[in-house]
């Protein structure tokens, strides 16, 4: 079982992923100059998205070579001062944890507490190592030698009791590599494609200027500050797949979180806009067209193609809505040639209006409308799977 996400959302001029030189990344497909949103910036917007967690009930997971910080936090919440003794524990367990057995440690000289290599971790991970740290206690302050010993009994320990599970809906939907200890890398349940325009972009430029508002009341003439950004108006085409089963063998078979999470992602998907540049520009629209699909095969349906040759406006129709239409096109043909006969759930969310042949029949009416479509699909397979 299988769910798919595919939107078509129209952006103001802005700035919503830069490369190395500040610019809005871009790229090239069928020949022309795209406009591009990483799927490393759309994850992140989704995961960190309040939505997200308030849809799951779950804590957001920490990417972070910091820790140590998050252990000491853990362990002395309500401490303003250090307590050099915990720290020193918790640095060492942080670099024990990212640092491959009979490997020597890799420590920053000048900020010992940062990891070589960052660690995805879930609060409940981040608790659960607390505790045992708490009940070690008396053996981590014996002596030095006591203490290396300890710490590398509890992280193998803590390494095979986290093998092949996670309690987090984030970490369970992207993935986690830990490359000191392959054994509790997790298969990423959820991929995301690069968001593409559905047009071709050409790259614009802000000439702006701050105004020192005292020199300007002493009438001296000249900005305080003068600079420029890259920016583009694109309508981009977002896909995104999850892989039912995984997600549910990721999360320790709690069928009730994957739905949950899966819930989670579709409601955060909807609002969550990356943070490139939003003060400058306030790129808050939502898609215009989203559409959800539950298949119960394997095969995936990227929707990219549709937009090879770039939409473009015309007397009868807008960016947008050509760009719909198109979809709308490529669906038709794909389903004709294919066939539909897996497809479980098709919902479409259209604020355009315009009528579609292929998909107009899968209109849904509400947000609600829309997601009970999904659920109730993945409610049918794992009423199946219990059977």
């Amino acid at each position: 079982m299988f769910v798919e996400l595919h939107m078509i959302q129209n952006f103001v001029p802005s700035n919503l992923n830069r490369d190395d030189t500040g610019s809005p990344k871009d790229c090239e497909f069928g020949g022309y100059r795209r406009a591009r949103i990483s799927s490393q910036c759309l994850k992140r917007s989704i995961r960190t998205h309040p939505v997200f967690s308030e849809t799951t009930k779950m804590g957001r997971s920490k990417r972070t070579h910091y820790l140590a910080s998050l252990l000491y936090q853990s362990l002395h919440p309500d401490s303003k001062q250090l307590d050099q003794e915990v720290k020193d524990i918790c640095v060492e367990f942080a670099h024990a944890y990212t640092t491959k057995p009979g490997k020597p440690t890799k420590i920053d000289k000048n900020d010992p507490e940062k990891t070589a290599i960052l660690a995805f971790i879930t609060p409940d991970e981040v608790a659960e190592i607390a505790a045992t740290l708490r009940t070690s206690w008396d053996a981590l302050i014996e002596s030095e030698s006591e203490r290396k010993k300890t710490i590398q009994q509890l992280v193998k320990s803590f390494v095979k009791a986290t093998q092949g599970r996670v309690s987090a809906p984030d970490v369970a939907l992207f993935g986690r590599m830990l490359t000191s200890h392959p054994s509790i890398n997790l298969d990423a349940a959820c991929q995301v494609a690069h968001a593409i325009s559905t047009h071709r972009v050409s790259m614009e430029m802000d000439y702006f200027t701050a105004v020192d508002d005292v020199r300007e009341a002493n009438e001296e003439a000249g900005a305080g500050h003068i600079n420029t950004f890259g920016f583009n108006s694109s309508c981009f085409y977002r896909y995104a797949r999850i892989d039912w089963r995984q997600l549910l063998k990721n999360l320790g078979d709690d069928k009730k979180l994957a739905q949950r999470a899966v819930e989670g992602f579709l409601r955060a998907a909807l609002v969550a806009v990356p943070s490139g540049k939003q003060n400058s520009t306030a790129p808050l629209n939502p898609a215009s067209f989203v559409l959800a699909v539950v298949r119960t095969d394997g095969m995936g349906w990227n929707l990219a193609n549709a937009f090879e040759k770039p939409v473009v406006p015309s007397a009868g129709g807008s960016i947008v809505q050509n760009s719909i239409a198109a979809l709308d096109n490529y669906w038709g043909k794909l389903s004709t040639i294919y066939g539909d006969d897996t497809l479980q759930s098709i919902q479409a969310i259209n604020l355009d209006g315009s009528e579609l042949p292929n998909l107009g029949k899968y209109a849904a009416s509400t947000q609600s409308e829309w997601l009970n479509a999904v659920s109730g699909a993945l409610l049918a397979d794992r009423e199946e799977a219990v059977s």
